[in-house]
């Protein structure tokens, strides 16, 4: 299962070649509904996605981002106007590997979706996109490197101005995962995504080589953040001041 989104009465569950399921009975039970439907050919689901404004409209990114030795890549981002019931193609299909997508909670038209791209070669469609007219057009607003993807993406809950990216620099051969680099890193934005600040330099980060980055906001307080982060002295790491200043307060991971 790559992700499980929760509209007040339904929810929807992408599997890692399964294709989106749907439950109205609070997980009882499980309807697949996109066999058949979904216009592409990859059914591995990376991200799902419900514009908060009129849950009708769903977005769904393809592509499996637990890039193991036999990931399933993507052919880009599908959207639905009617729960599911019909599809279309929403671009972004050379990104093949979709790890999150935020939808902005007023305007269903505005999205982002973060990509890892080509886990398998350097390639260009990596970072976080972003999209105002529902997927028909996208524009790259957070890029690193060929070798770096966006593994996480979160939004404010009380201002969707402000967006949290985690990017994580990994290439995958089949035998093996080259993991983390220079590229790795927690970067923030207070303008919908036109300008980034790396924060993962802020006092209280892990130092040294970063690996896989996951990042939340706590809905009660958005100046909550919380970290898991892969590093020599990694963990799960809060933020009380929505990124200036970093604890460790678990090192179990």
């Amino acid at each position: 299962v790559e992700g499980v989104v929760q509209d007040p009465d339904l929810f929807y569950m992408g599997g890692v070649d399964g294709g989106v399921w749907r439950s109205t009975d609070y997980g009882n039970r499980w309807v697949n509904i996109t066999d058949h439907t979904l216009p592409g050919s990859s059914e591995s689901i990376g991200a799902i996605a419900v514009a908060p404004s009129n849950p009708k409209i769903l977005y769904v990114g393809t592509g499996e981002s637990d890039i193991r030795s036999d990931v399933i890549t993507g052919d880009g981002v599908f959207r639905s106007s009617d729960a599911g019931k019909t599809w279309q193609r929403a671009g972004l299909e050379d990104t093949h590997t979709v790890s999150a997508i935020v939808v902005d909670p007023s305007n269903p038209d505005v999205v982002y979706v973060a990509a890892m791209g080509h886990v398998f070669k350097p390639n260009t469609e990596r970072g976080v996109f972003k999209s105002t007219d529902g997927g028909r057009t996208w524009h790259k607003v957070l890029y690193v490197n060929a070798h770096t993807g966006a593994i996480d993406l979160v939004m404010d809950p009380r201002n969707p101005e402000v967006l949290y990216a985690a990017m994580w620099q990994a290439y995958r051969t089949p035998w093996k995962l080259d993991d983390g680099g220079a590229g790795s890193g927690l970067y923030k934005s207070t303008d919908g995504g036109t300008h980034w600040r790396e924060i993962s330099r802020n006092p209280g980060f892990p130092r040294g080589q970063l690996g896989r980055i996951g990042v939340t906001v706590a809905a009660s307080d958005p100046n909550v953040l919380y970290s898991i982060v892969q590093a020599k002295h990694g963990g799960v790491f809060r933020s009380d001041d929505a990124g200036a200043h970093w604890r460790r307060v678990n090192r179990s991971w």
